[in-house]
C-alpha cells in the first residue's frame, strides 16, 4: 500500500445470494483513493457503484480480494473494531440526509462524537464549529423539519466532518435537491476538499456532477471500465472481469 493511500481495494469482489442464486455485484475491482483526492464514481443504476461505496466505507466487507482502510486490512476485524475504524477514518453523506427528526442541527452533528466517548460540552463546541464552517451557525437549534433540503444536506456534511475523517463518501448527495441547491452543495464539498484536504469520493449517475471532480471512475456491470487517473499514470486503470449475470445495485 502506498504511503499516500487513504483507501485501497485490491481485486475486490462482492457476491450476494438472492433466492438461492449467486449474484455478482462487484467483479475484481482494484483502486486506490489517495489523501486529498476528489473522485467521482459514475455509472448507471445497477453498475455496482453504491456497493463499492459501502465497501470503501467499511459498511460491508468483500467476498474476496483485499480492502485496506486507513492502512488497516479489514479482513478479520470484529464489528467493534470496524465501527471504530469507520468513526476514525470515514465520513458519510447520503442522498436522504439521515438526520434525526426530533433532534436539533447541533445535536445531529454532535452524534458521531458520542461514540467516541467525548463529553457533552466538547461535543457541542465541536458541532457548533462544524455548523459554522458549512454556513449554518444561525440554524444551530433548528430541527430538520425547520430546514430546507439544502440546509439539511449541509447539516449532514457537518456531521460527516465532525470526526475529522480522512475520507468523505457522498452517495448521490444532490439527488434530492433542486439544481441550484445541488450546485451549492457540490461547491461546499469542493471547498472542503481544497481547504481541509479531506478526500472526497462522490457516487453519482449524473455525468455533469462527475465532471466537476478531478478524477472520474466509470463503472458498468460491477467493473471499473474507465479511470481518468490512468491517463495521467496514476491510480488504477480499467479492470477486466466476468461480464455475465446481474448486478443488484
Amino acid at each position: 500500500m502506498t504511503g499516500d493511500a487513504a483507501i485501497e481495494a485490491i481485486d475486490v469482489a462482492r457476491t450476494y445470494a438472492l433466492d438461492g442464486v449467486s449474484v455478482s455485484a462487484l467483479r475484481g475491482v482494484s483502486l486506490t483513493i489517495a489523501h486529498g483526492e476528489h473522485v467521482a464514481v459514475v455509472g448507471p443504476s445497477g453498475s455496482g457503484k453504491s456497493t463499492l461505496m459501502h465497501l470503501l466505507g467499511g459498511l460491508d466487507q468483500p467476498t474476496s480480494g483485499r480492502l485496506r482502510i486507513g492502512g488497516r486490512d479489514v479482513a478479520g476485524l470484529t464489528p467493534a473494531e470496524m465501527a471504530h475504524l469507520r468513526n476514525a477514518t470515514i465520513g458519510f453523506v447520503f442522498q436522504s440526509f439521515h438526520l434525526l427528526s426530533r433532534t436539533s442541527a447541533l445535536d445531529n452533528v454532535a452524534l458521531p462524537l458520542v461514540y467516541r466517548g467525548q463529553g457533552a460540552r466538547e461535543r457541542r463546541e465541536r458541532a457548533a464549529l462544524m455548523l459554522e464552517r458549512v454556513g449554518l451557525s444561525h440554524r444551530i437549534g433548528h430541527k430538520p423539519n425547520q430546514l430546507s433540503g439544502g440546509e439539511q444536506q449541509r447539516v449532514a456534511i457537518a456531521r460527516a466532518l465532525v470526526t475529522e475523517p480522512a475520507v468523505l463518501l457522498a452517495d448521490e448527495p444532490t439527488g434530492n435537491l433542486d439544481q441550484a441547491t445541488g450546485a451549492a452543495v457540490l461547491e461546499l464539498l469542493e471547498q472542503l476538499n481544497t481547504a481541509e484536504g479531506v478526500a472526497v469520493v462522490l457516487v453519482t449517475h449524473d455525468r455533469e456532477v462527475a465532471e466537476r471532480a478531478r478524477r472520474q471512475i466509470t463503472m458498468r456491470d460491477g467493473r471499473i471500465v474507465d479511470d481518468s487517473a490512468a491517463a495521467d499514470g496514476a491510480g488504477t486503470g480499467p479492470v477486466t472481469g466476468d461480464a455475465s449475470g446481474e448486478v443488484p445495485r
